[in-house]
């Protein structure tokens, strides 16, 4: 009992927080018994007792020691008992501070807050019962990325359901598309559409885009692949997300599991097998991964632009942990480059070559390593992707909305997109007047859906003409989303030595 309490008296830290230059604590998270009044009481002390003059990292009082570092109008902040180890202490102070910016583009206030639940789970990597670990920056991303089991199982049932619905939508539009066909030239009354219409497409004031693009290399050298190849390739594969998916749900029948979809009375495992063959993962494997979001006006211009892009590195063979990437970068937007910290950034400065800064140690065996990130962001009209105009004019019924969308970048070509406009509730369903592609009225989330296969050089624009009860300030936001097999900034990875 009397080496118990020894032991209690030595304890180290006591709490981490990320707090105004005011006191104002943002992001606490304790590692012993202490309350909530306490730990506020203790960071409101903290910017009295500092002393300008003087350039320590420290500052104590009777009770507990502050050690701390300035990040711009931020602090982080330690509290101590004064017994600890103040080398140590410092230590952990730098680490703390290096796994902030891991999670948080800006050191604000509002971007602390808005990832606090990613901050406080690594902070408990780095200290457990107020003793610091040994754990390192690469340690504490891997230990707080680590996936669940059953979570991939349920995505990977729900996003080939959802696939599934969407194939058994289109097939049904075909149908009813041919029986409206049927009916006009034997000159009888067409049949209702429901949900579904010929073809649509819209525009508005926000749009959210997401490009995705996986490139697979297999061998030690492989060219470079064209933008459009005529034939099979697996340098460029849409979609192949939902593919490594598919790819899971055939293991797991593999492994015995039975996984029934219900929605088409199949086994998941058969019915993707009709959509998308599984991915093939060889030795080397390589993502990229472009999410673009923007903005736009209703009445015109671009509010804000924001693209993160990132490549993904994956070895399931220890002969090639040693790697390098070769980079091509081709980019004229102009984009802000950024390796990770263990990546040699003069080899990549100089040659376009991603690898270790240590040449003894190698890449991690069977994970996905992100080995460069890139950013762009704007307000320059001209990098817009896709525009959409919405024009809802008031008429004796309601309105008459009117909806086109046009695309800037020949070069790209957009998959699977989705135009979603709002509409007023309890008005009942649009009607549909002209519409390129096809439509889907959610009656319950007073929404409609146009949705286009393809957009692209050879199908620029469309529009989208419908009616309904309302006024025109109801059918904004305008929302949009698709995917695309190539990226929006040109860079790629073509072969590795």
């Amino acid at each position: 009992m009397d080496t118990y309490l020894c032991i209690c008296s030595w304890q180290v830290l006591l709490a981490a927080a990320v707090c105004t230059k005011a006191g104002k604590a943002i992001v606490s998270r304790q590692f012993v018994e202490m309350t909530r009044t306490r730990i506020e009481g203790l960071l409101a002390a903290f910017p009295k007792l500092m002393n300008t003059g003087k350039q320590h990292t420290f500052v104590e009082t009777e009770s507990v020691r502050y050690v701390y570092q300035p990040m711009e109008k931020l602090y982080m902040v330690l509290i101590t008992t004064k017994n600890s180890n103040i080398l140590e202490d410092l230590e952990t102070l730098r680490l703390f501070s290096r796994v902030i910016p891991e999670y948080c583009r800006a050191l604000e206030e509002n971007e602390i807050s808005e990832h606090c639940f990613d901050l406080i789970f690594a902070f408990d990597e780095i200290v457990a019962l107020g003793y610091r670990e040994n754990v390192n920056l690469a340690q504490i991303r891997t230990f707080t990325e680590m996936d669940s089991h059953e979570e991939k199982v349920f995505r990977a049932v729900r996003e080939t359901q959802e696939r599934e619905a969407k194939a058994e939508m289109r097939r049904k539009a075909k149908e009813l598309q041919q029986a409206r066909r049927d009916a006009e030239r034997q000159g009888k009354k067409a049949p209702g559409f429901g949900g579904f219409g010929s073809s649509a497409v819209s525009g508005g004031s926000t749009a959210a885009m997401i490009t995705e693009t996986i490139i697979e290399t297999d061998k030690p050298k492989v060219a470079p692949a064209p933008a459009r190849p005529s034939g099979p390739s697996k340098a460029l594969k849409l979609g192949a997300k939902g593919k490594e998916v598919d790819n899971f749900v055939d293991k797991l029948k593999s492994e015995g599991e039975t996984i029934m979809s219900s929605s088409m009375g199949k086994r998941t495992s058969e019915a993707t097998k009709v959509h998308a063959p599984p991915i093939n993962m060889e030795s080397v494997h390589m993502k990229i991964e472009e999410k673009i979001t923007l903005t736009c006006g209703r009445d015109g211009g671009l509010q804000n632009m924001e693209l993160h892009g990132m490549i993904m590195l994956r070895i399931s063979d220890d002969k090639y942990g040693r790697i390098r990437l070769h980079v091509e970068n081709e980019d004229k937007k102009g984009v802000q480059l950024q390796t990770h910290p263990n990546v040699d950034k003069k080899l990549f400065t100089a040659e376009s070559l991603i690898g270790l800064k240590n040449p003894e140690k190698s890449f991690p065996v069977n994970s996905d390593v992100g080995v460069l990130k890139w950013r762009l962001q704007t307000t320059e009209e001209s990098f817009i992707p896709l525009t959409i105009n919405c024009w809802p004019s008031e008429s004796g019924n309601g309105c008459d909305v009117n909806i086109e969308y046009e695309l800037q970048e020949d070069n790209l070509e957009l998959n699977d997109v989705i135009i979603t406009i709002p509409l007023p509730s309890g008005v009942g369903a649009p009607v549909i007047g002209e519409i390129d592609g096809e439509y889907r009225h959610d009656s319950r989330r007073n929404t409609l859906e146009w949705c286009l296969p393809v957009i692209d050089a050879k199908n620029k624009s469309g529009s989208l003409e419908f009616s309904i009860a309302g006024q025109p300030n109801d059918f904004f936001p305008v929302q949009v989303s698709f995917v695309s097999k190539k990226n929006y900034c040109n860079i790629q990875v073509f072969r590795y030595s």
